[in-house]
């Protein structure tokens, strides 16, 4: 069985027990290691993994093959995207963003269809020019002013000052206060023609034993882990690893729908039927 994800803590914290053969019942799974950009496209093409992180922002692309699983993935509060800037007057002027670059890590990342949902009401005209980076290259684009803002995910919310950056705007608050909800950033997705609820067993069985042996997996999270700080990537799995990890739902797969539908009244994404979203 091929399973793609990020080399990010929550991920291989999550997904430890798994590939390690810590699960009793579960198969042997041949993994591989891709930023959220790689595995976004990946499982749009003819042939993605069986089972694959993705933002829940590209769901609507991959829905005819893949379905969302209930766990593993990442959802919260006071854990949304940053957009950032290495110049003070600019982390009080949005507006300022209409004759800017900004490098975002994925056009179709949860990230950045936040950025768009708050572009539209606070940058009139538009945003200037949008640069894919992979998302460890950002933070140093910016300080060194080849971009003149960006939009970072994971360890960055704990790194960004050593960068001597700034904080423009926390989309994730914006987003909770707009809505409520918690912040849908990744999901993973597995193909149709698996068996979801024994795929979904085997998650939820390594998401638990994590949280049973937090130590155990703390040398294989370091050696994937692109901050290689232990204190950083504690944090990190703290942030994004909580129940919805375990379990999305009511409240999550609501999250998702309001996010999907919103972006889809928008023109950002094509409509999804919301009864596809929610199999379990």
């Amino acid at each position: 069985m091929k399973v793609t994800f990020s080399p990010c803590p929550n991920d291989t914290f999550v997904f430890h027990a798994w590939v390690h053969g810590l699960i009793p019942g579960a198969p042997k799974i041949d993994v591989t290691y891709a930023d959220i950009d790689i595995t976004n496209n990946l499982a749009a093409g003819p042939n993605g993994p069986d089972i694959v992180k993705i933002s829940y922002a590209a769901l609507p692309w991959v829905l005819s093959e893949y379905a969302l699983l209930p766990c593993g993935g990442a959802l919260g509060k006071g854990c949304g995207p940053l957009l950032l800037t290495s110049d003070r007057s600019d982390s009080i002027n949005p507006a300022k963003l209409h004759t800017s670059r900004v490098a975002v890590p994925s056009v179709r990342s949860t990230a950045y269809l936040l950025f768009r949902l708050w572009a539209a009401q606070n940058v009139p005209g538009g945003i200037g020019e949008i640069i894919v980076l992979p998302f460890h290259e950002i933070m140093p684009a910016v300080r060194d002013g080849l971009v003149d803002a960006g939009l970072v995910i994971h360890e960055a919310r704990f790194t960004y000052p050593s960068f001597g950056l700034m904080q423009m705007v926390d989309l994730g608050n914006w987003w909770e206060k707009e809505t409520d909800l918690p912040i849908p950033l990744g999901a993973i997705i597995a193909r149709r023609r698996l068996d979801l609820s024994e795929i979904t067993h085997w998650i939820q069985a390594s998401v638990r034993y994590a949280w049973a042996h937090p130590m155990e997996s703390k040398d294989y999270v370091l050696q994937h882990s692109q901050e290689l700080s232990s204190e950083v990537t504690q944090a990190h799995i703290k942030l994004y690893v909580n129940n919805y990890t375990e379990n999305i739902g009511k409240t999550g797969y609501k999250a998702v729908g309001t996010l999907l539908t919103r972006a889809a009244q928008e023109g950002l994404v094509p409509e999804v039927d919301l009864k596809e979203l929610n199999l379990f």
